[in-house]
């Protein structure tokens, strides 16, 4: 597919670097990486296991720091800021969702959902109704006071997916989110990536080896030898 959004990236990463010393060995994973995603692009990330895809969405997600470079947010270096600042931009302006799901299994699919608003300080009722609009959207209201172990593969993505847009991020970070759904789940939930996308311009890279969820992304780009190619 081709991407034909205009405009001032929502992401820009530049010149990043990272390493790693194992014992007396020095690896290093990317150089002088560059990467530019619009605002509102569906991004695929492919490319053999372990050269470096996941390690690339966690700098991208501000979750890892890289060796060098930077990783601009709408024209800011978030790079430059203190751990704490860099957590609150994270949770607020960036989605995770990963291959296992992570869902808090003592709370329910409803508490799970609201866990990042309240985290953030806002006010119960508030995030309350809109983790309940979000498990409406997701089809999941019926399942609102079921935990996770009641839930299928599928449902706990789903909710998964509810949490990391709860503060309407404006980017969602996904890490082989099909990894361990059935077929026909997976296809399901590749609608469902393609709709919130459309529905709300959430800009989405996605690091997978599934070529179908791949093929309906706005553009793929393969990561090998440290560097990113368009597919």
């Amino acid at each position: 597919m081709n991407d034909n959004h205009q405009g001032a990236p929502e992401i820009h990463a530049m010149g990043i670097a990272k390493v790693f010393n194992k014992g007396p060995q020095r690896v290093e994973l990317f150089h002088d990486l560059e990467l530019v995603v619009p605002r509102g692009q569906r991004l695929a990330i492919v490319g053999a296991s372990g050269v470096g895809k996941s390690t690339l969405l966690h700098i991208l997600g501000t979750l890892d720091r890289p060796t060098a470079g930077k990783v601009l947010f709408g024209g800011t270096d978030v790079y430059q800021w203190e751990d704490g600042r860099l957590a609150d931009f994270r949770n607020k302006h960036i989605g995770f969702v990963f291959q296992f799901h992570y869902l808090l299994p003592e709370f329910t699919a409803l508490e799970n959902v609201m866990m990042p608003g309240l985290i953030a300080g806002l006010p119960r009722k508030t995030i309350r109704e809109k983790a309940l609009e979000l498990l409406e959207r997701l089809e999941m209201i019926h399942r609102r006071d079921h935990r996770p172990a009641e839930l299928s593969g599928g449902e706990q993505q789903r909710v998964a997916i509810a949490r990391a847009l709860i503060l309407e991020p404006p980017v969602l970070l996904a890490d082989e989110p099909t990894g361990n759904l059935d077929t026909k789940t997976a296809r399901a939930f590749h609608d469902l990536l393609v709709s919130l996308n459309e529905d709300l311009q959430v800009t989405m890279v996605v690091v997978t080896h599934n070529q179908e969820l791949a093929s309906i992304m706005h553009r793929t780009l393969h990561l090998s030898d440290g560097r990113l190619r368009p597919v």
